[in-house]
């Protein structure tokens, strides 16, 4: 049984009462920030993930924001770039950026939902696997460049093998 079957009878549910609901039931720890805000904390193989999905009615979109804590040394920050910018050529939904005042990686997603549009639940769950995937595929290439000394190139080849091992 799929999750709409299970959860949604009706059509007309709020963007982010399903992912409350998603996260409800797949048992992770949440806070309803605002009628049109939720955070939550789901776990990955590498981290712990902070997800801050948020509904904006006036632009009819739906943002995921998945950030992670990185420290990197200053020194590094300029292949963290090219490693952010190597990454999203390899994600094909979604894109990276480093935030560097708050020393966070952040993973972003917007669904558009224009006209009126409805989310289903499984265009949510996808939104939220995409970012943690992308985040547990290049976060050990992120990690080389700035803590293990090794080059754009090579790192990526780290994920690049990970994403392939993995079918």
């Amino acid at each position: 049984m799929s999750l709409s079957e299970q959860f949604f009878q009706t059509d007309d549910l709020d963007p982010i009462d399903i992912v409350e609901h998603i996260a409800e039931y797949r048992e992770w720890e949440f806070d309803r920030v605002d009628d049109d805000q939720i955070a939550m904390a789901v776990e990955g193989q590498w981290r712990t993930y902070s997800m801050t999905l948020a509904w904006s009615p006036r632009d009819e979109t739906l943002r995921l924001i998945c950030t992670f804590e990185m420290d990197p040394p200053k020194e590094t920050w300029p292949q963290l770039y090219a490693a952010l910018n190597a990454a999203n050529d390899n994600v094909w939904m979604g894109a990276f950026t480093f935030w560097a005042e708050q020393r966070l990686m952040v993973f972003r997603y917007g669904l558009a939902l224009s006209g009126g549009q409805s989310a289903a639940p499984e265009q949510i769950e996808r939104m939220i696997a995409t970012a943690v995937q992308s985040a547990e595929r290049f976060y050990p290439a992120f990690q080389l460049v700035c803590w293990g000394n090794r080059s754009v190139e090579n790192a990526m080849q780290v994920a690049m093998a990970e994403a392939y091992g993995h079918a």
